[in-house]
């Protein structure tokens, strides 16, 4: 099972690909079909056939494009702004100009002053961010129909009205946070690597050579002018492009768009940046020392761009090598000789060039060198052979389903308009992804081993990364040592919510610009804070829930949504990892991995090709209250879907050798998290603030002990599985464009006649809880750049209380990027690149977290500064009449954003139940939001946020922290971190012979 997002993030997760098809009809226990002969999964053509984003476009006088796609489904519109500059384009000594400006376009402009985030929350704007990677620099938000104007107004104010709001005050805060957001990723594991491979793959001057983070000395040197002229350089509506998608058409949107960006004049023409792809002249070996929990190995290429015919070959190679489930590194290095932990191989594919990567996590206990040279033996047997029919069928469906799943979204990081905009910006053709995916849908294996063969068999980069002690940590420029600076993170972006034959000469970088600035832009004057009107937003409209009962008493809870032919199916256990039993804990975890490792009629590589034929995807996870099986199936190979899932949930085999073999993989996954400071943190909370008995006391990553890992049985893990996931603690969630009427057939045939054997767990989440007692716990993470602080509190409150007002409080505090916390530590002071504060809503005893990332040498102000805010706002200077305002407008005008989609909606319905909410709760919200007072959020936030009982754990080098947290009137307490390597190992596995 690919598992868990940390709980306490509260994060949607993602379901795609995988699911079954026929085999022979068996019984089981459970009395019902273990798997049984169905229908062939669909076409692949009629597949293709249902991907398709129709559009109008058009180029106003001043060069912007502009394409509108029209999507009825929701009262929303995504605003998609992509310009043509990605950090390709810095010449030297410029590293990370780019990324800085993207953050200060977000800093207000001349006719809307201060943080661009606070008229956009005023109108309810969703999936809002901005990013910046090598080729480009994008800004979006979905928005309310009626707010559409307003959008309008505010991203054509920042191109043509920006330069006057660009201050240094403004520059050199950003600059703060943007070295900070650089530490926060060169403090993870493996996050110096990005720098390495860029240096190895890529000669001096090369446009993709340099990370798009830069180096600390190059942004320490930007000046005003320089980020000036960059903006007068590369900001012109002639080097963007403009999508709109969702409820719009170009008959409405085009005189809108002319109102507003007809006036900015034309920039710079921006001239193409020369960008060979480059060729080792021999093969190039490297091994860095991290602190990381075990070897992990490195093979790159750089390889063509998107627009190159091979591009798509090469990716579906390297999908079929190991990106799929049942990939060739997965069977073979995982599943069969288990000298790996986990496999991954992809490309990661830029507008000019491409890089191939593949990466081995190796299995703690064995030879890094034996799996080095048995990965180099099996690629090249591959490189020689080629994919089989099946493998290219198999990974053409899953890119199939996961492009219908996209069409759902109309905005954000993977909708419509981002594969409108990409196209467009990258080859003048917005098809460009419905081409892709054709070609994907018509490979034959002769064409992958073709391309395998042209472009794997020259020099290779090896790295290895091995634990041990970093090196110095510089921060200096991104090639000092080919490791200073830079950050593994596969994108930058400005967070709302604070939240991979040698070349001839390049052309000289001083072509990729005038040396002359080119002149500031004369637009038409607006009066300043004079917005377009926002017109009367129509509250939320959440589906219609229908509920039904299977044959057995499971209910069924379902809600229709038709924008994509797809269904999702989730069956809640009332379990968690609160029902971890607490001398083995991490039980629960390790059984849910193994649910789709194999079952009593089918084993692990044959469920992981099932789903892949199938183009579905069947996964588990945990929160803390609950145990969730998840189902995403395209809706035209439900019923083989549906078959595999039932076979999934109730049958799992736990094959005494599947079980080594998780476990192996799991002790991995704990020993990473004890290298990786916010898993670290979210370890080290939960037992201290809920004490280590109580259901709650457990690390919020649901990993567990690698001690009782080690020892948990077959036995126990079957035991669990019996107590926890059966019928009598189930329900069943879908939502699908299938009526139900079609739907609970498919359920009732795979969970009907499922019985419950043995006897139920049981939990107390009411268990008695320690007194508070604020101090700080300082985990020593030598040689840090930056401190974690993740600090909480047990509030008096329960999930399932009215939390609504208390929620609307801790917006303004600490809940969104406008909060008090946010701004003060990031806009204001630049200390950190995002901090939280979260009512972290569990069914019982709900805690308040706060989760801030710091540079090393202000950690003791930022907890001071912390508790400055928390005090105040607590205190005399409580809610303002506007802070109200602004989280009143916001939620309610949001609300239709956020149920856009099947997996929202999906999980609305699920949060409803765990607290125990009416099916038509989101209808409601609006009125209720309209009927808080600042009196009412002050009394809310003042009856249960207590800063003085607040424990503070900080995770950082306590050499040098320490001292800064003395004079806090604290309590400190240090505490020594365990090394990964400590964490016991699975017993080791004898490879498989071959």
């Amino acid at each position: 099972m690919r598992r868990r997002a940390f709980t306490v993030l509260i994060m949607p997760l993602a379901m795609l690909a995988g699911c079954a098809t026929a085999t022979d009809t068996a019984m089981t226990s459970s009395g019902s079909p273990a798997s049984a002969a169905t229908a062939a999964p669909a076409p692949l053509s009629q597949l293709v056939s249902q991907v398709d984003i129709p559009y109008e476009r058009f180029t106003l006088d001043n060069g912007l494009r502009v394409l509108v796609h029209t999507d009825r489904k929701a009262p929303v519109v995504a605003v998609s702004v992509w310009y043509n500059v990605g950090s390709k384009h810095e010449p030297e000594g410029k590293t990370g100009f780019a990324h800085l400006f993207e953050h200060l376009m977000f800093n207000g402009t001349e006719n809307v002053p201060g943080d661009f985030f606070e008229p956009l929350r005023q109108i309810g704007a969703t999936n809002l961010n901005g990013t910046t990677w090598f080729d480009r620099t994008n800004y979006f938000e979905n928005v309310p129909t009626q707010a559409l104007e307003r959008a309008l107004f505010l991203e054509s104010d920042r191109m043509g009205h920006l330069l006057g709001a660009v201050t240094q005050q403004v520059l050199d805060n950003q600059r703060g946070v943007v070295q900070n957001e650089k530490r926060q990723g060169d403090n993870e594991p493996y996050g110096l690597v990005e720098y390495a491979q860029l240096a190895a793959l890529f000669p001096e001057g090369h446009p993709y050579g340099h990370s798009t983070i830069g180096s600390m000395a190059d942004l320490d040197a930007a000046s005003l002018e320089d980020v000036r002229n960059w903006f007068r350089q590369h900001y012109g509506p002639n080097n963007a492009v403009l999508v709109l998608a969702g409820d719009i058409d170009a008959q409405t949107a085009r005189p809108l768009v002319e109102r507003y960006f007809g006036d900015i004049p034309r920039g710079p023409q921006q001239e193409p940046i020369a960008a060979p792809v480059p060729t080792l002249s021999a093969p190039k070996t490297e091994v860095m020392r991290d602190r990381v929990a075990t070897t992990r190995i490195y093979r790159n290429w750089v390889v063509p761009g998107l627009t190159d015919p091979e591009t798509v070959a090469l990716s579906a190679g390297a999908g079929v090598l190991g990106g799929l489930s049942s990939s060739r590194l997965d069977n073979i290095l995982v599943r069969q000789e288990r000298l790996a932990v986990s496999v991954s191989a992809n490309v990661q594919d830029f507008a000019q060039i491409g890089m191939f990567e593949v990466t081995v996590n190796v299995r703690p206990g064995v030879d890094p060198a034996t799996v080095s040279r048995r990965l180099d033996e099996i690629m090249a047997d591959y490189i020689r052979t080629g994919p089989t029919a099946d493998e290219v069928s198999r990974y053409a469906t899953r890119a199939v389903a996961g492009r219908i799943a996209g069409l759902e979204q109309v905005g954000g990081f993977g909708g419509k308009a981002v594969a409108l905009a990409e196209g467009e910006l990258y080859a003048n053709n917005p098809e460009l992804y419905k081409q892709q995916l054709q070609a994907t849908a018509a490979l034959t294996p002769a064409e992958i081993q073709a391309a395998l063969q042209k472009w794997l068999t020259r020099p290779v980069y090896a790295l290895s990364v091995v634990p041990g002690a970093r090196e110095a940590y510089q921060e200096a420029g991104p090639r000092a040592g080919g490791f200073a600076g830079g950050t593994s993170a596969p994108r930058y972006y400005h967070t709302p919510e604070a939240g991979e034959a040698p070349l001839a000469p390049l052309p000289a970088q001083a072509q990729q610009r005038p040396a002359t600035p080119a002149p500031a832009p004369a637009t038409r004057p607006r009066q300043p804070g004079q917005f377009p009107p926002v017109g009367q937003i129509a509250d939320l409209d959440f589906p219609d829930v229908t509920r039904a009962r299977l044959s057995n008493g499971i209910e069924v809870v379902y809600a229709n949504r038709d924008a994509v032919p797809i269904t999702q199916v989730a069956i809640s256990f009332d379990a968690g990892n609160a029902a971890d039993p607490k001398d083995a804990l991490g039980t629960q975890a390790l059984m849910l991995s193994l649910l789709d490792e194999g079952t009593t009629t089918r084993n692990s590589i044959q469920i992981a090709e099932e789903q892949e034929r199938l183009g579905a995807q069947i996964g588990a996870n945990a929160s803390m209250d609950r145990t969730t099986a998840t189902l995403f199936a395209l809706s035209a190979n439900l019923t083989p879907s549906m078959a595999l899932f039932g076979d999934v949930v109730k049958n799992p085999a736990f094959a005494p050798a599947e079980v080594e073999r998780l476990r192996a993989q799991q002790l991995a996954e704990i020993a990473a998290e004890l290298t990786q400071p916010q898993a670290i943190a979210l370890r080290t909370l939960p037992p201290l603030l809920y004490g280590a008995q109580h259901p709650y006391g457990v690390p919020f990553t649901g990993t567990g002990d690698p001690a009782a890992v080690a020892r948990v049985t077959r036995e126990q893990l079957a035991a669990f599985h019996s107590a926890w996931m059966r019928p009598d603690k189930a329900k069943i969630f879908v939502v699908s464009d299938r009526p139900l009427a079609e739907v609970q057939p498919l359920l009732e045939a795979q969970f009907g006649r499922w019985q419950p054997t043995g006897t139920a767990g049981t939990k107390d989440i009411e268990a008695a809880v320690p007194a508070p007692r604020s101090r700080i716990v300082l985990v020593n993470r030598p040689d840090s750049p930056q401190s974690v602080i993740f600090a909480g509190e047990l509030l008096p409150v329960e999930g399932t209380d009215d939390l609504e007002t208390l929620v609307a409080a801790n917006d303004i505090l600490g809940g969104n990027f406008l909060s008090r916390i946010n701004m003060d530590l990031r806009e204001q002071k630049g200390w950190s690149y995002g901090v939280r504060g979260i009512v972290n809503r569990v069914e019982g005893q709900v805690p308040y977290i706060v989760l801030a990332p710091v540079q090393q040498d202000r950690t003791g102000d930022s907890i001071r500064a912390l508790r400055d805010q928390m005090t105040s706002y607590l205190g005399s200077n409580g809610t303002t009449q506007a802070e109200l305002e602004r989280t009143v407008n916001g939620s309610i005008r949001e609300l239709p954003g956020s149920y856009e989609t099947a997996g929202a909606v999906l999980a609305g319905m699920m949060r409803n139940d765990l607290y125990k909410r009416p099916d038509d709760f989101y209808d409601t919200l609006a009125a209720r939001y309209r009927a808080m007072t600042v009196a009412a959020v002050d009394q809310a936030a003042r009856a249960n946020i207590k800063p003085d009982q607040i424990l503070w754990v900080v995770v950082g080098d306590a050499a040098r922290v320490r001292p800064q947290l003395e004079g806090l009137g604290l309590p400190v307490e240090v505490v020594e971190l365990a090394p990964a390597s400590a964490a016991p190992a699975a017993p080791a596995a004898q490879p498989a012979a071959r």
